[in-house]
């Protein structure tokens, strides 16, 4: 157990030190401020999209499918489980309907799947597992875009149907990996073209760690550490949703290697589009960066925990 602890760690560790470094950079004035919308449009338009297209051109066979298509179902049981909980929760934590209600919505529900899920997973699993786990992750990405989305933005702001928010680069992106990886594409591509996406993609997880602490660092953290129902929804984020999924899973003899992709999933920390929305239309952003801070640095140590325990219960 104490092995797969240290495996896990190491690559926390790793994020962890990113995070460090954004608060640094900005904390000492080396990014000036703004620069956490530069390198947000950087992974938004570049590298997230560069690790969803290489996952999938390079693992999306028409045998894959056929083998693995079952992932798709368990993330909808999992969904079904998770969604009705973070709602009734998030009417405990906010009694009155109001915006901050819809904050926790989503922060329960919700875990930073891709930006800290994507890199723990490469650097675990490798490339392959990477593929297995976006596409377990897939019906979630659907769901944050048509749902959560829509309730991170106040209802004087929405236009149009929730659907048009699946048509932006990072699910583009990937799209066009399930075609080159279905239609054999990724064989026939030039090398060049193949290897850039790759390095691209391999430059997420620790670019997304340094915008996250380059945000928190504009935070006075006294501010964002005196409420009492972040570290509650913390550790339903990080302990208990992972757990309750885990279980369910299990009890319906989903396969382990599966249930370990559900796990890193659902015990991500909470995500920073709690602070990313409510700041792009004049919302209160502390509670989303108290949930950033808090569940952002708690993880480095719960998900080896998570995971240790997992593997010597299962494995």
């Amino acid at each position: 157990m104490f092995e797969v602890f240290k495996a896990t760690l190491a690559p926390m560790l790793i994020l962890l030190v990113c995070i460090i470094i954004g608060f640094i950079l900005r904390k000492t004035k080396v990014l000036p401020d703004g620069s956490d919308k530069v390198l947000s449009k950087l992974l938004t338009f570049s590298l997230a999209p560069a690790l969803s297209f290489m996952a999938f051109a390079k693992y999306c066979t028409v045998d894959a499918i056929k083998e693995k298509w079952v992932y798709l179902l368990y993330s909808l049981l999992a969904i079904a489980v998770a969604l009705p909980l973070a709602i009734l929760l998030a009417k405990v934590f906010i009694r009155k309907k109001e915006y901050k209600r819809s904050v926790y919505e989503y922060a329960l529900m919700f875990g930073n799947l891709g930006y800290v899920g994507d890199p723990v997973v490469l650097m675990l699993f490798g490339a392959e597992g990477l593929f297995n786990y976006k596409l377990f992750t897939l019906p979630m990405s659907f769901l944050i875009y048509v749902w959560g989305i829509t309730i991170l933005t106040p209802k004087e702001n929405r236009k149009g149907s929730p659907i048009k928010n699946l048509f932006n680069v990072p699910m583009i992106a990937m799209f066009v990996g399930i075609i080159f990886g279905l239609t054999g594409l990724t064989k026939v591509a030039p090398s060049f073209i193949m290897d850039t996406a790759e390095k691209l993609g391999n430059c997420m997880g620790p670019i997304a760690m340094v915008l996250t602490g380059f945000v928190i660092a504009g935070y006075n953290f006294k501010d964002i550490l005196s409420d009492k129902k972040v570290y509650l929804a913390t550790g339903y984020r990080l302990f208990i949703i992972p757990s309750i999924i885990i279980l369910i899973l299990f009890l319906t003899k989903a396969p382990v290697y599966m249930m370990g992709l559900a796990l890193i999933a659902y015990a991500t920390p909470l995500g920073m589009n709690t602070v990313v929305f409510p700041a792009a239309f004049g919302g209160e952003t502390k509670t989303g960066a108290s949930m950033a801070l808090i569940s952002h640095t708690l993880c480095v140590i719960s998900i080896p925990v998570m995971y240790a325990l997992f593997t010597l219960i299962f494995m």
